[in-house]
């Protein structure tokens, strides 16, 4: 019988009703009891945080504030002018997803002054009328003192229509080749992730996503492009050694199967991304080039959006041959990747989070208990919001909740990313998503 007619004929008997399946304890990273830190003040009065850059011998620290501007401290405190204001240049938020979402220094900053933001700007008439706004990643020049920005000088690198308000990741961050890395959500969700603004993918279950297309639109990747060159009539060139450059899909691809990758990091030269899940799992994916890792297919290690009815039919021989229900690979045999770390929203009960914030791998000396463990957050995880995970050479990195005791109350107070400065200290950025209350803290050890 044809799959369409198969799939009504079953549909109509009311056996269609769904159920997503929740993880199993082999589909997740073991819990364990976990260090405690301090954390210290730095620099107070923003509204929401969410980037932390370094320069001069980390003498200038740089804070982005999602509201659209970025604030430096020199030796003499925060400086009053912004470094940078795009506050003129957003959308009008319709979702708490948008507004400056990334910010980055070149890696020669020092010498050059150029710096990268990554923002939400308005619709107008180069992107379809039922979209909601504007991907901009742009390019500024600082003058020499590097204390304030020319406004005048932007480049507007790359722009990408996104149809809904939500997903709309903001992650940007050099690798250690040089490279710029562009987080892209998938664009919205609603649907299961599929629908306007969705291409159409090879998982008949889900009806298309854009984790899974590489072909139609650069949503749901990680993106590699050379910034420092142009070629073919962009504002930038692409590595020759990106994935699709000779071969069907769109060129700046670089990783591909993301649905929210909000915050990620490079880390002894490894991409590190957080990938912010929808039922109930969050995950961490330890990047390689080409790699598809699973939205929207597979959340975490199970298939998403899985029906009870379609899981008794994949014990039939013959129907999951012909159309396969959870696959671990694709149609042209490349494997779905699994994550390094996979926690649910609930543990026995208990709420463990929400929405993960990739972090940073620490690799110094000040904190012995977090001495190359990964320490990353949960915009509303439990107690601290902090967490660390053991990297192992196979499977699951076990983790452990971070218990802050001393320097802060963490009570109500929620972390919306992680910085690292020249040395390779750690840095939590906080809000209690009031005006005035973020602040950037160092971490440091517990008394």
């Amino acid at each position: 019988m044809e799959r369409r007619r198969f799939l009504a004929a079953v549909g109509a008997t009311g056996l269609a009703g769904y159920a997503m399946r929740r993880p199993t304890a082999t589909e997740l990273s073991s819990f364990q009891e976990g260090p405690s830190i301090g954390l210290e003040p730095v620099v107070e009065g923003f509204h929401e945080p969410l980037a932390f850059q370094t320069a001069r011998d980390d003498q200038l620290k740089y804070v982005a504030d999602k509201h659209g501007r970025v604030f430096v401290r020199d030796g003499d405190g925060l400086r009053e002018e912004p470094f940078l204001d795009v506050s003129d240049r957003l959308v009008e938020f319709s979702s708490w997803e948008q507004g400056l979402l990334g910010f980055e220094l070149h890696p020669d900053f020092e010498r050059n002054g150029k710096c990268y933001v990554r923002y939400s700007a308005p619709p107008d008439d180069s992107i379809p009328e039922a979209f909601n706004h504007r991907f901009v990643l742009s390019e500024f020049r600082a003058g020499a003192d590097h204390r304030r920005v020319n406004p005048d000088s932007e480049r507007v690198l790359l722009e990408i229509p996104e149809p809904g308000g939500n997903h709309n990741s903001g992650a940007i961050a050099f690798g250690p080749d040089g490279y710029l890395y562009i987080g892209v959500g998938d664009g919205q969700s609603g649907k299961g992730d599929r629908g306007t603004g969705h291409a159409t993918d090879w998982y008949w279950l889900n009806e298309g996503g854009n984790g899974q297309d590489v072909t139609e639109n650069l949503r749901g990747s990680i993106l590699r492009v050379d910034v420092d060159n142009r070629a073919d009539g962009k504002e930038y060139a692409v590595p020759d050694d990106n994935p699709f450059v000779g071969e069907e899909g769109l060129d700046e691809q670089y990783a591909w199967g993301f649905r929210n990758p909000y915050r990620m990091s490079f880390s002894r030269g490894d991409l590190y991304v957080g990938d912010v899940g929808e039922g109930h799992v969050e995950e961490v994916n330890k990047v390689v080039k080409g790699g598809n890792y699973g939205w929207n297919v597979k959340e975490g290690h199970r298939c998403h959006n899985n029906r009870l009815w379609m899981a008794a039919l994949a014990k039939t021989p013959w129907f999951e041959k012909t159309y396969p229900i959870c696959p671990d690979e694709t149609p042209d045999g490349d494997p779905l990747r699994d994550p390094v770390v996979a926690y649910p929203h609930y543990r026995e009960g208990e709420r463990v989070g929400n929405a993960v914030v990739g972090g940073y791998l620490y690799e110094n000396e000040t904190i012995p208990a977090l001495r190359n463990k990964y320490v990353f957050a949960d915009l509303s995880g439990r107690g601290s919001g902090l967490f660390v995970a053991t990297p192992t050479e196979d499977g699951l990195w076990p983790m452990a909740s971070v218990d802050v005791t001393t320097g802060l109350d963490m009570e109500n107070r929620f972390v919306l990313s992680l910085g690292r400065d020249g040395a390779g200290e750690l840095y939590v950025l906080t809000t209690q998503f009031t005006e005035g209350s973020g602040a950037v803290h160092r971490v440091v050890p517990s008394k």
